[in-house]
């Protein structure tokens, strides 16, 4: 049953989306819950949300209706007044500690801290200090290590100006479990392309796994950051493009590569279980482009697809994009990334 708004019950939470796209994941939060409003903690990034619905349930409502461009939320528990001083340090530490142990009647767990704050906040201790004092307070009073990521729980801390929000939760609430929803990798020696991250963060935000896929077309491949992560999961890739992938890859035994336009070529029905396409190409002209080679995934493969956002009407974008795909691929959800930029990223599966 779907939950109500009622103005008698009201939470509020810090939600973040990709800087620009504030706007549109106000739009759907909007419709989601109307009534629903905003106050910025970061320009065009980071916001105060006020949404009428009690706290779990504004949380399974937004899980279950995941929006596009909200890029992580966190509950907040409690909101205190600070002074930028050394002594807010002890009361937001003694606080979270309170409050991680008035939420929590079971089993801890790993438990992370995430400190943020907002522009142009200044005072006499920084984010690392406070993260450091809640966890010593975490660990003396709960008997519990903070680790840095794949936490059960997460105490999270806003620093703005005059107040701290804070919130004790469990990871799968915040939509991320990065410290607002920044999902960031160490770049490798010889990394093919920064283009990696962005299918590394896919694999992430849609459970994907993508070791479990045995063979791959990656269209419009070069120079062979996707195709390069592939081949480390194990998979037998195909790579098409008419430009050169980089020389580290040439030569991979589990790689062939097509140095041709996705036109073409074609390929036997049913030979591949996963299709990726990371082209920098209208939606419409990308589209147009794979969809002859949609014959050769097989069914209940899936297809990972950057869509750029060109014109300004992103829900359109998507709607018109997988409706190209339909009947033959089943849209399971959209997400922009944190690696996108003016782009988003979807995940279809082939229908049986």
């Amino acid at each position: 049953m779907n939950e109500q708004a009622d103005t008698a019950a009201a939470s509020q939470f810090v939600v973040t989306s990709n800087h620009g796209f504030a706007a549109y994941a106000q739009d759907e939060l909007r419709a989601l819950v109307p009534g629903t409003k905003f106050e910025p903690l970061i320009t065009d990034e980071t916001y105060l949300m006020r949404i009428p619905l009690d706290r779990e349930a504004a949380i399974r409502r937004i899980t279950s209706h995941e929006p596009i461009f909200l890029r992580h939320m966190h509950p907040i528990d409690r909101t205190v007044g600070t002074s930028g001083t050394a002594e807010d340090v002890s009361l937001l530490a003694d606080l979270a500690g309170q409050l991680f142990l008035d939420g929590f009647d079971g089993e801890i767990g790993k438990v992370t801290v995430q400190i943020r704050k907002a522009e142009r906040y200044e005072s006499e201790y920084s984010p690392a200090e406070l993260r450091e004092a809640i966890s010593g307070v975490l660990l003396e009073r709960c008997g519990v290590e903070s680790v840095v990521k794949e936490a059960d729980r997460i105490v999270s801390v806003f620093l703005s100006s005059g107040a701290a929000y804070i919130g004790v939760s469990a990871s799968a609430d915040n939509l991320s479990d990065w410290p607002g929803g920044a999902v960031r990798y160490r770049k490798e020696e010889g990394q093919v392309s920064r283009a990696k991250f962005k299918l590394l963060e896919a694999e992430y935000a849609f459970g994907l796994e993508l070791s479990r896929f045995r063979k791959a077309l990656d269209i419009g491949a070069a120079p062979g950051g996707w195709t390069s992560l592939l081949l480390e999961r194990g998979a037998e890739v195909t790579a098409v493009d008419p430009a050169d992938l980089h020389p580290d890859l040439l030569g991979h035994p589990q790689l062939t590569y097509l140095k041709r336009n996705a036109g073409e070529v074609a390929f036997r029905s049913a030979s591949y279980d996963l299709l990726v396409c990371d082209m920098s190409w209208s939606p419409k002209q990308m589209i147009k482009l794979i969809l002859p080679l949609l014959d050769a995934l097989r069914p209940g493969g899936a297809a990972v697809i950057t869509l750029k956002l060109m014109h300004g009407k992103p829900f359109q974008t998507v709607k018109d994009s997988v409706r190209m795909m339909q009947p033959v691929m089943q849209l399971r959800k959209a997400k922009q990334l944190f690696h996108n930029r003016d782009e988003l990223t979807v995940y279809l599966q082939k229908i049986n």
